[in-house]
């Protein structure tokens, strides 16, 4: 069978790879000069199946309300002439129910944990190398409200049998040394040991060779600009460098994935919501985080990657806009001084942003549509890294007409959202 997948991200690729292994002919086409070049380029770097969480929780319509006022807080909304923008914002604070949480969340985990398995497998399969590491990740709380608040996460890691540790300042500072330099106030922590981390884009540039040694073709520096529908079928999508036919059409072009296929009769919940990074040079080993810190107060992530610390974090709604702004650094910069004063070099580091194609409900969108050979991969926000490889694989079953290892009726493209 002949396969395009439309998008070169770490989404895309894992999905090349999956669909080669089986024998497929496959070809990634991509805008940019090579994989993983957007979203997938400079993300926080955890691979966190305990922390695939919805956003839309109880609770979460007051605390925006506080983060919006909050100096250096974690979310911005710079409203945009855009319906789409205010109907997913309407959609996501109908998902701040208790019950609406709980079954998106219960969406969410049993992927992450199926793709990490999936990711360990590949490593071990291919030996595949990304600055990985497999140290956990600690959630770091700074109040005592949000100790206390972690219950209820405990109770579904509890329900759902996956390994945590509540901490108290003592064990925080065990699990992350460098925290030890900190004079922020630390009132405790949940930290979750199976968690690992690595760098996303070495991940997939490397897994794009090692899909090309199989007969994957990459065709980058192409934009993807139409599917032309035949009926109930796609037979061709129109691109920079003309028509390409297949057999098969996989989207997953992320944040874009909702506009493209509104052009075949699709509406799928997909947005944007930008994120930031920044990637700086270790300075103090010693004084470096060993893994990932998730701070809870700002919403950051900072994870040690090798010789680096990468610090994601910021939710900004703004439609596409891909604009660097400076008060976002100094968020980023504020969480990872006050944690780790003494680790990196934050003024000479990169600055970076991307979109991370959320759905309003939290869980991604993973399989076949209305329209015959017509299949998404897309929608999974922050957790793309996280849910890579689980995705591609079942998606590939799904395609290959394989019973899936995990159920994924609930992922589809007709779910209520």
């Amino acid at each position: 069978m002949r396969i395009l997948v439309l998008g070169g991200g770490v989404i895309g690729v894992t999905t090349a790879y999956y669909l080669g292994r089986d024998g497929h002919e496959v070809e990634v086409l991509d805008r940019r000069s090579g994989p993983g070049m957007e979203t997938s380029f400079a993300n926080a770097g955890q691979i966190s199946p305990g922390y695939a969480s919805p956003w839309a929780g109880p609770g979460v319509p007051v605390k925006a309300l506080r983060w919006l006022t909050m100096r250096h807080g974690p979310l911005v909304v710079r409203p945009v002439m855009d319906r789409r923008m205010w109907w997913w914002l309407f959609s996501m604070l109908r998902n701040c129910t208790s019950r609406r949480y709980a079954l998106n969340k219960s969406l969410m985990l049993p992927i992450a944990e199926y793709s990490r398995d999936c990711l360990q497998e590949l490593r071990a399969e291919t030996g595949v190398t990304y600055d990985e590491q497999s140290q956990g990740t600690l959630q770091l709380f700074r109040t005592q409200q949000q100790f206390e608040d972690m219950a209820k996460d405990v109770e579904v890691l509890t329900g759902l049998g996956i390994p945590f540790e509540a901490l108290d300042k003592r064990g925080c500072l065990k699990a992350e040394p460098g925290l030890s330099r900190s004079e922020a106030d630390i009132v405790g922590g949940l930290r979750l040991p199976d968690d690992e981390t690595g760098d996303c884009q070495i991940f997939t540039s490397k897994l794009a060779g090692m899909a090309r040694q199989m007969g994957v073709q990459f065709t980058f520096e192409t934009d993807v600009q139409k599917i032309i529908g035949d009926g109930p079928r796609v037979n061709s999508v129109i691109t920079s460098r003309g028509r390409k036919n297949a057999d098969g059409y996989v989207v997953a072009l992320g944040s874009h994935s909702a506009t493209l296929v509104r052009q075949v009769g699709l509406s799928i919940p997909v947005y944007p919501v930008k994120g930031y990074s920044l990637t700086a040079q270790v300075t103090n080993a010693a004084a470096a985080p060993v893994s990932t810190v998730m701070d809870e107060t700002y919403k950051t992530a900072i994870t040690r990657l090798g010789d680096r610390i990468r610090i994601g974090g910021t939710a900004e709604l703004a439609g596409y806009d891909l604009k660097l702004r400076p008060a976002r650094r100094q968020a980023l910069e504020h969480s990872a001084r006050t944690l780790f004063p003494e680790a990196c070099d934050l003024d000479r580091a990169s600055f970076w942003c991307g979109l991370r194609p959320m759905t309003p409900d939290g869980p991604p969108i993973i399989g076949s549509t209305s329209i015959e050979g017509l299949y998404l991969n897309t929608g999974h926000g922050t957790l793309g890294w996280t849910m890579a490889c689980g995705s591609a694989r079942l998606l590939a079953d799904i395609i290959g007409k394989r019973p899936t290892d995990i159920d994924v009726t609930s992922l589809g493209v007709g779910r209520n959202t």
